[in-house]
């Protein structure tokens, strides 16, 4: 017989309260944690078991090659000079935001439909963002512009097939999580218990 699953479940209770932490310290926390919750990665769901999730972790002067690529690719879509100098430099700090900045993207296999290697390598990385809140350490989702350029995709020595979802940054918590709220399920949901309901 199932049981209903409690409201207070620590599972429950961790996904309702992780959030997005921008705000790292300077503090560098043990390759040791890095490597746990990327290993909570790997046990997303995944259609056939293909694993298509990949992660690159960089950390200490690895992060400047990042930030020099997302400089120069915003230098290039800026309009003037000076607004080039202006958008390279703002740029350039984006990776030094955490100790750690982990690219994760997708490399589908040939068999398996493109979107479910995609979806299959997003539930990856929310694993690893629940291991993070886990262990206490601050972490959030970024993509943009600047992640999907050729210059990103360069400096990460990406396969052609690759699908970069983003950047996770990592790192000790500098502030305290903000508060969010969700639009209720109810207001989202369409249930269905028939075909005479449609």
């Amino acid at each position: 017989m199932q049981q209903s699953l409690s409201t207070q479940h620590p599972l429950i209770e961790a996904i309702r309260r992780r959030r997005s932490i921008g705000k790292c310290s300077a503090d560098v926390p043990d390759r040791s944690l890095i490597e746990q919750i990327l290993e909570v990665g790997t046990w997303a769901p995944n259609h056939h078991l293909s694993e298509p999730w990949r992660f690159i972790v960089l950390s200490g002067d690895a992060r400047d090659g990042l930030g020099r690529a997302m400089g120069e690719a915003a230098a290039a879509g800026a309009d003037s000079p000076e607004a080039a100098d202006r958008a390279r430099a703002k740029a350039i700090t984006k990776p030094l935001r955490a100790p750690y900045v982990i690219a994760v993207y997708a490399e589908p296999h040939p068999a398996e439909l493109e979107i479910e290697e995609i979806a299959a390598t997003a539930a990856a990385a929310q694993n690893v963002l629940l291991a993070a809140h886990a262990l206490g350490l601050a972490a959030m989702w970024r993509s943009g512009e600047l992640i999907y350029t050729p210059e990103v995709r360069e400096y990460l020595e990406l396969p052609e097939s690759a699908i970069l979802l983003g950047v996770l940054y990592v790192g000790w918590p500098a502030m305290e999580p903000p508060t969010r709220q969700r639009t209720h399920s109810d207001e989202i949901v369409t249930w269905r218990d028939s075909e005479s309901a449609r």
